[in-house]
């Protein structure tokens, strides 16, 4: 097992991220999305770490013949789908495995996916109930709950569908199997999550509209009645990573972190809102807008961090709360984080793997079942477990900066953020050791 010992950092800093890693949440979307083309798709600045390696994977084994050669990726789709002569191994990446349900549940064929021991724990009823009332035919542990599920691909209906939850990963997992139904399907969400789906797959050439029907708002899909046009696109650096970034910025005195070419989504940037509600100073420079808008951030330390309540547009930043926990942390007064029921269930019980730690650091925390309660104060050394979690890896890591701190089991950034270190190490020092377990 690999640890990081992160040291205070002891003078202010002034950064320019442009390695920032490649968007994952995207990238999984262009190995997915290129199989819906009868042509090649262009991929450039494509994030290679390991849950989007294995999603490439999955388009190999289902037919797509991959091309790579540093500076893009050139996926092929083959004429049909095949059926893959190997499981489909999704790593530990919910958004993979809820998302090629939905691809895969219209596509004619037997198809097994798997995950590592942490995503074989995560709930995938969430998809695989509402894909089985359109006449999928998904399996599993716990009846279909955990992985490894295995689907029969066949024929879809159309359907109306209002979601309990406001997730991307399971609007998206309706939206590609409905792109296979046999009329027109209607999905709704209470708060608008991530729409990258709906961007990336209006831009290939797909009829997703959002649609008002008895005085509320749908999001109606058309079925496919041609292979989408193939996509050519730059993959932007990513906000959920960049954020762990400009939390350091906002936590060190008179520190200064831009982050270049990173999408401005707005479904992507509310974390960033939220601290510059907090006091930082937050602004955004807009460069480019075709399938994503596209700019830079600019994240500078304003003093003192105040406390806030978040209880508002959680789906928008639920991946950035424990970065936005250690904000949090160094802020004067009680920050409270509401309707985060979703942290529950993602690759760790991020609740529980945020407050433990504080705790440990000598943090006034409690505990809820759908968030918590952060007194500000003075972060003490301590040793963090991260469960096998990437985002409690890393913003632990960040918290290092201003108090000393040990992390164990940091492999699980190689997920998302392969170069996380060798940036925080033009910031401070950092010493990566292997520990036997």
């Amino acid at each position: 097992m690999k640890i990081a010992k992160v040291s205070k950092c002891e003078a202010s800093f002034n950064l320019e991220c442009k390695d920032i890693a490649p968007d994952k949440s995207i990238s999984h979307r262009c190995a997915m999305f290129s199989l819906l083309s009868n042509k090649p798709s262009t991929i450039k600045n494509f994030l290679r770490a390991e849950d989007t390696l294995y999603s490439l994977n999955i388009a190999k084994l289902l037919g797509a013949i991959i091309e790579d050669n540093k500076e893009e990726i050139v996926i092929t789709p083959p004429a049909k789908l095949q059926e893959p002569f190997d499981i489909l191994d999704c790593g530990n990446a919910g958004t993979g495995m809820r998302l090629f349900c939905g691809l895969l549940s219209g596509v004619d064929g037997s198809f097994v996916l798997t995950g590592d021991k942490y995503l074989r724990s995560r709930p995938m009823a969430r998809v695989a109930k509402p894909l089985r009332s359109i006449g999928a035919k998904i399996d599993g542990r716990e009846n279909g709950n955990k992985a490894p599920l295995h689907i029969r691909g066949g024929e879809l209906k159309s359907f109306k569908y209002e979601s309990p939850i406001d997730s991307a990963q399971v609007k998206s997992a309706l939206i590609l199997a409905a792109l296979n139904a046999d009329s027109k399907s209607y999905y709704k969400e209470n708060l608008l999550s991530r729409d990258h789906t709906e961007r990336m797959l209006n831009g290939m050439g797909a009829n997703i509209k959002n649609v008002t029907i008895d005085g509320k708002e749908w999001i109606e899909i058309e079925p496919l009645t041609k292979p989408l046009e193939p996509l050519d696109i730059t993959v932007p650096a990513d906000p959920s990573s960049g954020f762990f970034f400009a939390v350091a910025a906002a936590i060190v005195p008179n520190a200064k972190v831009i982050i270049k070419n990173v999408t401005l989504n707005p479904t992507r940037v509310e974390a960033y809102k939220v601290l510059k509600d907090m006091g930082a100073k937050v602004e955004f420079i807009l460069k480019d807008d075709k399938y994503e808008p596209i700019g830079d951030i600019l994240i500078e330390n304003y003093g003192k961090l105040k406390a806030i309540t978040v209880s508002k547009n959680i789906a928008w930043l639920i991946d950035e709360l424990p970065a936005l926990s250690i904000a949090m942390a160094s802020a004067n007064g009680v920050s409270v984080v509401k309707n985060a029921k979703e942290l529950r269930v993602k690759e760790s019980d991020r609740i529980s793997a945020v407050i433990k730690p504080l705790l440990d650091a000598k943090i006034e925390c409690k505990e809820f079942e759908n968030g918590y309660e952060i007194k500000g104060g003075k972060l003490n050394s301590t040793t963090v477990d991260s469960h096998g979690d990437h985002r409690i890896a890393m913003s632990f890591a960040i918290a290092g900066l201003i108090s000393d701190m040990e992390i164990l089991d940091i492999d699980c950034i190689d997920t998302s953020f392969p170069n996380f270190f060798d940036i925080l190490k033009e910031i401070t020092k950092v010493k990566i050791e292997d520990r036997i377990s």
